[in-house]
């Protein structure tokens, strides 16, 4: 049988724990190659670069 709680935990329990679940702000980098923004660590969506060679063949 899994232990249960004696006492009901708190709303400041409950809110102290959770906040740090905010959602951040993106975080972009400008591509070296063609200078759009980009996520960090992918290839360019715009011009399929990554780490200075082509990956994604350009549309």
């Amino acid at each position: 049988m899994p232990p249960l709680p004696k006492k009901k935990h708190s709303k400041k329990r409950q809110g102290g724990r959770s906040a740090h679940n905010a959602i951040g702000r993106i975080t972009l980098a400008e591509c070296p190659q063609c200078h759009s923004a980009r996520l960090p660590h992918r290839v360019c969506p715009s011009c399929g670069y990554y780490n200075g060679r082509e990956v994604v063949p350009a549309e």
